[in-house]
């Protein structure tokens, strides 16, 4: 599996890469962040608004979960 080194992959992957990998800036997609299976990269990402990811990555981080 070939890794793009704009795409990071989450510091909890174990070391099978079951995990997600997240493309924060990318410049044709302005204010969108995008992530994607890390074991098989060629199935469809997800896109959301920054601002709602910045928002989850808040929660998860939070003592409320």
């Amino acid at each position: 599996m070939t890794r793009q080194s704009d795409w990071h992959i989450s510091s909890y992957s174990a070391s099978n890469d079951n995990c997600v990998e997240v493309k924060v800036m990318d410049a044709s997609l302005p204010g969108v962040v995008r992530a994607r299976d890390s074991k098989d990269i060629g199935l469809p990402e997800v896109r959301v608004p920054a601002a709602a990811w910045g928002a989850f990555v808040a929660y998860v981080g939070s003592a409320q979960v």
